[in-house]
């Protein structure tokens, strides 16, 4: 202590310059800054604190406090205020009010301020503008701070444009990472401006990991874009204030100079933004992109998808709510809320749908990439589609909504993929052919054109399969032959490049908080939409539920708010040879007009929660027909069923009146605690039919919530998919049939969801 304060230039001690004491006497002495207040309780403290008024170094201290203290006392005194941080020594000169402020500052930063000024002072700022960005502005609101502007290349560089993913900014951050040069950005143009990140060559994310997530937030402009035969980001109006603009200028030069004065800190790697039409100030954090080919290693991902997927021993967390899952709704939601934000974000913003009673849990998380297609129709049905999610309670929702979105984005063709080129014939056993995916029987492809125009892009036929043409296929895990397989890279990855025989839809992609869960809940959706499909399609009758046996609170409450709104609810137990439990909830108005009749659909090895998810799919579904929005908002086929639906002309919707009811104890349950024990469970049902189980592991390593394809052929959609097997074979397997329908005689109505 006495090395640090008896300095040969007499250093002064006193209270760190951004503090300001009052002394309560009797009581304490307050130290008052910026950010609260401190009390400093004790014997002689007081006495001391008179003292540290910054005109004394350490001889004249224990001088003036003899009388009244020890050497020892004081000293020992001085220590514990310096290891809380509450003084500091200062030179003896004196210094105008302006540098005072400043070195105040540099304390409350933190910082030793005689360093931090050195720093700033001495260290060299090049400036870059691009566009119609004023150099001139830049350089005199660094020089405000007193920081040196060089013409070359200095310590720190300042780079201000008008859009963040201007073109220019590429090279401009190659030649940065090549010379180790750190650059903070900024934007001070618009009614938005933005300051940050500071990018730092070999720490921390590359511009070209922030372009990538701006990129995919600005689907609409990239659609006009591609449309137009142009690149980059679109022109603007050039839009500001003087003194917005100066606002931005302002704060980047003071972040440069924390910087240059040694300051790090974790929000240095955002985006600072102020929007002046609302008063909004938002922080949007940056992250590492792995697979980024600029700063990280763009061969992870393929490189991934030749590894096997191994499924390890995972326990159960969580089993409240909809499901059974490896971690609770809110540690998910607190890993991966880094993920929602309108700049940044993979997710733009969760919020519930208010359409219809809060009950619902209906929450949307931005745009389904599954429903895009071609030209503005193809945008509107892309933007209109939302992701959401639905759960029994709000958080379930939000982290449901999240997590779709999360699958979608990772589902999505980024060009990174793993692939392999060939022909189906050419690949020999190693490829799966996608007529035992997708299930068209050939009569559809005779009529194809005429269907695709009548119906909605859900339905769409695809030309028929080539099996001598060239195209591009993804490997995945077969968990039934320990191989890999192949099956086209379009069927795999949404917008991938893909001849017109093969379409992605989203069946089978699921998200979840380990491996072991995402899968779980493909393997899940998979057998629920097998099974729905062999009911709608068949039009068989089957038992209904027993609501009042499961004597779950919640579901009653589902009834009554449904009740209020006018509308019955019941349940349907369509569990096809799987035994897997697989529920439909369905819903219409009762008073009389348009019965507007909405299903949902669920499935859990627990009969109890594929109840609960199949109810709670039908109030996420709730909104479409509890707004005062016209029919003219759906597809052809949605609306088609709105319009025309009447239950006592589809008596297969209703419970089938010669079968009691099922309770709730109906299918067998066994409770198991490991998620890979269900897995296993629902495999080993599957290849007891002859099936193979097919994993893809979709995981992106800049989100990190794991993403699955699971894909099993001969499983059915519950689309227009009509191919022979499981959806003729199983209703006379379960008795619901004493012959397999015709053609000609399933349900001509598609499954509009």
């Amino acid at each position: 202590m006495r090395e640090d304060l008896a300095e040969p230039d007499a250093r002064r001690i006193g209270f760190k310059r951004h503090l300001r004491p009052q002394i309560v006497r009797g009581e304490a002495v307050y130290l008052f800054g910026e950010s609260g207040v401190t009390a400093l309780q004790g014997p002689h403290v007081e006495t001391l604190a008179l003292l540290l008024d910054g005109t004394r170094d350490l001889t004249a201290l224990l001088r003036d406090a003899s009388a009244d203290l020890t050497s020892d006392q004081v000293e020992r005194m001085l220590a514990r205020l310096t290891a809380a941080g509450l003084i500091s020594c200062r030179g003896a000169e004196d210094v105008s009010a302006d540098i005072e402020a400043s070195l105040a500052y540099w304390d409350a930063a933190g910082l030793d301020p005689a360093d931090a000024v050195a720093a700033t002072t001495t260290s060299l700022v090049s400036v870059v503008t691009i566009g119609d960005i004023d150099r001139d502005a830049v350089v005199d609101a660094l020089h405000r701070n007193g920081l040196a502007v060089t013409s070359g290349s200095g310590d720190l560089t300042v780079v201000a444009c008008a859009d963040y993913l201007a073109p220019e900014l590429r090279e401009l951050d190659a030649a940065h990472r090549a010379a180790g040069t750190p650059w903070l950005l900024l934007k001070p143009v618009g009614a938005q401006v933005c300051v940050g990140p500071f990018f730092t060559p070999g720490d921390g994310p590359c511009w070209r990991c922030l372009a990538t997530r701006l990129s995919a937030n600005r689907s609409a402009e990239a659609h006009v874009r591609a449309r137009c035969g142009e690149r980059g980001p679109a022109p603007r109006a050039t839009i500001g204030l003087p003194s917005l603009r100066a606002t931005a200028l302002e704060i980047a030069s003071v972040e440069a100079a924390k910087w240059l004065a040694g300051l790090r800190q974790d929000a240095q790697r955002s985006i600072w933004s102020y929007d002046s039409l609302t008063m909004k100030v938002a922080q949007h954090e940056v992250r590492v992109r792995p697979q980024c080919p600029g700063c990280g290693d763009p061969e992870v991902v393929a490189r991934r998808a030749f590894e096997p997927v191994r499924l390890e021993s995972r326990r159960k967390r969580s089993c409240s709510g909809g499901g059974h899952r490896s971690a609770s709704p809110q540690e998910v939601l607190d890993t991966y809320r880094h993920l929602v934000g309108p700049l940044t974000g993979i997710v733009r913003d969760i919020r519930r749908n208010t359409t219809g009673p809060a009950f619902f849990n209906s929450f949307w998380s931005g745009s389904n990439i599954a429903a895009d297609g071609e030209g503005i129709e193809g945008l509107r049905s892309s933007l209109r589609t939302e992701t959401g999610g639905k759960g029994v309670t709000p958080l379930d929702a939000e982290v449901g909504a999240l997590c779709e979105a999360v699958e979608r984005r990772s589902g999505t063709f980024c060009g990174d993929e793993a692939q392999v080129s060939g022909s189906y014939r050419s690949l020999g056993d190693r490829a799966v052919h996608p007529g035992a995916v997708q299930l068209y029987d050939p009569r559809q492809f005779a009529g194809r054109d005429a269907w695709n125009a009548a119906h909605s892009k859900f339905q769409h036929v695809t030309t028929p399969f080539d099996e001598d043409e060239v195209m591009s296929w993804t490997p995945y895990w077969s968990l039934t032959e320990q191989r890999h397989r192949y099956l086209p890279t379009g069927m795999s990855y949404f917008g991938a490049p893909c001849p017109p025989s093969v379409t992605a839809n989203s069946n089978g992609c699921a998200a979840g908080s380990s491996l072991e869960d995402a899968v779980l809940q493909a393997l899940l959706e998979l057998v629920e939409r097998d099974a729905v499909a062999i009911w709608w399609y068949n039009r068989t009758p089957v038992p209904g539920v027993d609501l009042d046996s499961f004597r779950d609170r919640w579901i009653d409450e589902c009834r009554e708010v449904h009740a209020g709104l006018g509308r019955e609810v019941w349940l349907l137990d369509v569990t096809a040879d799987l035994g897997v439990p697989v529920m439909v909830a369905l819903s219409r108005r009762t008073g009389g007009g348009r019965e507007d009749v909405m299903l949902g659909c669920g499935a859990h090895l627990d009969p109890r929660i594929a109840a609960r998810r199949a109810l709670t799919e039908l109030n996420q579904c709730m909104p479409m027909v509890c707004g005062t929005a016209g029919l003219d908002s759906f597809d052809t086929d949605t609306r088609t069923w709105f319009e025309q639906t009447r239950v006592a002309e589809q008596p297969w919707l209703v419970p089938d009146p010669a079968v009691a009811p099922h309770d709730a104890s109906h299918h067998d349950h066994q409770h198991r605690d490991d998620l890979a024990d269900d897995i296993r469970g629902i495999r080993d049902a599957l290849e007891a039919r002859g099936m193979e189980v097919l994993v893809l592991d979709q995981t992106r390593p800049d989100l990190g919530l794991p993403v699955v394809r699971v894909v099993v052929p001969g499983l059915r959609h519950f689309w227009s998919r009509f191919a022979q097997g499981r959806l003729y074979d199983v209703p006379v397997q379960l008795g619901r049939l004493n012959r397999p329908r015709r053609y000609d005689e399933l349900n001509p109505i598609p499954l509009f969801m």
